[in-house]
């Protein structure tokens, strides 16, 4: 898979990522370790060399994992990770990054990232600019290679930028969630900053696997996505995915497949795509390869928009 360069950093990334929200198994069903590891390594080696992780997904059990499934080949892999909202005084963020680092058996984390801006889930309200100076720190320490945030507005990362460089942006942002267009791309392409798009399967909506009457089991977050939750939306996203099948078919891949290499071929833009199985992981690899015209994609965007035109501008995805 073609590598991409990181923001302005020395650090190369493929253009697909392995998520591992669900590796931490806190609000996921189904999960077992074992089996993540298995498509972690899978991935790894399909081609995929990135990976994201955050130190709540699981109160670090997720980032365990990964540095169970990838320790031996530690030198061919970059690692993501992520502060949450809660730790970002100076001392906290030191003390989160020492946990990370022990959690991920490695002594270095190529890109730390804050997950959610202070004030977040009710967490104290922390400057930018403390938080900021931690970061700095440790990236001057070796200890991290690159600095990015997640969920930040467009103003939001105008404030961080103002305290150090920014290599990355982390938003939900697939066919079916495109608020990221409006005013945080145009920002990210002049400043060149990678995005690093988190759900670009809807939660897996894309990928068709979904019914009409699809009902989740007991504890699945995802039943709060708005776009499970809101009938009208459902339909709408089951109308979309009728239009784009005969498109996936054309290049005999699967509906995810094609979502996946659409929203790869947007500015800037990169999938970190999460996987329970190794099936899964050597399926999103093969997007990460798959080239789709112009024309084309010019489509895809369109059928696209029959959802989301009629979404609301909250950029968070979830009504929890």
């Amino acid at each position: 898979m073609e590598k991409r360069t990181l923001g302005q950093s020395d650090i190369l990334i493929t253009p697909v990522l392995i998520g591992t929200w669900q590796a931490g198994k806190k609000m996921w069903v189904g999960i077992e370790d074992q089996e993540t590891i298995k498509a972690i390594r899978a991935g790894f080696e399909a081609g995929i060399t990135t990976v994201d992780t955050a130190e709540v997904y699981g109160d670090g059990h997720s980032e365990q994992i990964v540095g169970e499934a990838l320790s031996d080949v530690r030198d061919q892999v970059i690692y993501a990770t992520k502060v949450f909202a809660n730790h970002l005084k100076y001392d906290q963020v030191i003390e989160a990054c020492e946990r990370s680092l022990k959690n991920l058996k490695t002594d270095y984390i190529d890109l730390y990232q804050i997950h959610w801006p202070s004030g977040s889930f009710n967490s104290e309200k922390v400057a930018i600019e403390e938080t900021m100076k931690a970061l700095n720190d440790l990236k001057t320490q070796g200890k991290i290679r690159a600095i990015g945030v997640s969920n930040f507005s467009r103003s939001q990362l105008e404030e961080a930028a103002q305290y150090g460089r920014i290599e990355s942006l982390q938003p939900p942002y697939s066919l079916f969630w495109r608020q990221v267009e409006k005013d945080l791309m145009p920002y990210c392409q002049k400043q060149n900053i990678s995005i690093l798009a988190y759900s670009p399967l809807a939660q897996g909506l894309l990928t068709g696997k979904f019914g009409s009457n699809h009902q989740f089991a007991e504890g699945d977050h995802r039943s709060k996505n708005k776009l499970f939750a809101n009938k009208d939306h459902y339909q709408r996203v089951q109308n979309a995915l009728e239009q784009l099948r005969p498109i996936a078919e054309r290049y005999q891949c699967r509906l995810g497949q094609l979502a996946i290499a659409w929203l790869i071929a947007q500015p800037q833009t990169n999938a970190i795509v999460g996987v329970r199985n190794a099936e899964q992981a050597e399926q999103n690899a093969d997007a990460g390869n798959l080239k789709i015209t112009p024309e084309d994609l010019a489509e895809i965007d369109k059928i696209g928009r029959t959802v989301t035109d009629y979404l609301d501008d909250s950029p968070i995805m979830w009504e929890f």
